[in-house]
């Protein structure tokens, strides 16, 4: 396991993070136990949680699995999706979360979170309100860095103008969705992380089990995220990523790597990204994406896979300038 260092931050993380959204809900107790060893035994001290995740019961289990370990583990977590039917028991407004990071340290059994997230972008608050709530908690130690998750370039760049500004903490770790199917971060989204250096940490580099083999056009296996799960049917419904899919198993049985290693590894190839999550909701499941660690991923291997899927638009319409 290689060691990254999030930004400007000093903060050096495993070059994968592990994702924890199974715990309490794929993976009982005992088996997210065993996901959080086989971890620890690879090497990675970088987890990533959030307050919605199995309705607080991810944090509750995480939080026992770190006693004794605390200070030697980066812990992530993050608000702003509905936790309950009160209007206000959601988004990024001040109240929310003050609240929601005093829930969240509870569960979780520690005194403060490495980065704390604002798990998508709020209409109804002002990003400067935001802002000003998140630099108060880093300076009463509840959270080391503020950290966003889902916003778009625009979005961040905003928010890291105010802080500016205003002298005030600024994001310092974003967590895009990012995988062969979904590169839109590559467009604005990444450049503006290496630009401004903020770390960043993307999630799905499987799409959802799409990347897996097991998946392809008139392919479908019997259960899993894609079949099973509304939202991420609607966010991997185009016909065109199961043909990448299937053009991107044939590649990988042609180099006689499992597709979610690959897939993870291409992902890690990217020198925008600090570490992608992964996850898993059994020992089984979390082997192959720990594999890519000591995979021999070679430059040529990114242009590759890339070609099997489709570039995404520039961030202007000036084609012509592709390259320059």
């Amino acid at each position: 396991m290689k060691y990254r260092t999030v930004g400007k931050t000093g903060i050096q993380v495993s070059e994968l993070c592990f994702g924890t959204m199974s715990f309490g809900g794929n993976a009982d107790k005992e088996t997210s136990k065993q996901l959080f060893y086989r971890c620890l035994d690879k090497g990675i001290n970088f987890f990533d949680t959030a307050n919605v995740y199995s309705s607080g019961v991810s944090e509750e289990i995480l939080g026992e699995l770190i006693a004794g370990k605390r200070d030697e583990l980066v812990i992530t977590s993050k608000a702003g999706f509905p936790t309950g039917e009160d209007l206000n028991a959601r988004g990024a407004s001040r109240r929310h979360l003050f609240l929601s990071v005093e829930q969240s340290l509870k569960r979780l059994k520690t005194d403060r979170l490495e980065f704390y997230f604002i798990h998508r972008f709020d209409s109804l608050t002002a990003i400067e309100e935001t802002v000003r709530a998140l630099d108060d908690l880093q300076r009463q130690g509840k959270i080391l860095y503020p950290a966003v998750s889902n916003w778009a370039a625009w979005q961040i760049s905003t928010a890291l103008g105010i802080s500016m500004r205003e002298s005030l903490a600024r994001f310092e770790l974003v967590q895009p969705m990012y995988n062969l199917v979904k590169r839109q971060a590559e467009v604005e989204i990444l450049p503006l992380a290496e630009y401004e250096q903020l770390g960043v940490i993307s999630y799905s580099p499987l799409g959802g089990g799409l990347l897996t083999g097991k998946y392809g056009v008139g392919k479908r296996p019997s259960s899993g995220r894609l079949v099973d799960q509304v939202n991420y049917t609607k966010r991997y419904e185009e016909e065109s990523y199961y043909a990448t899919a299937d053009r991107f198993n044939a590649y990988a049985e042609e180099q006689g790597v499992h597709p979610a290693t690959l897939a993870v590894a291409w992902v890690m190839s990217h020198p925008g990204i600090t570490a992608p999550i992964i996850g898993a909701r059994n020992l089984e499941q979390l082997e192959p994406s720990l594999a890519a660690v000591d995979l021999d991923f070679r430059r040529e291997q990114r242009n590759e896979i890339s070609a099997l899927s489709i570039d995404p638009p520039l961030a202007t319409d000036r084609s012509e300038e592709a390259g320059i």
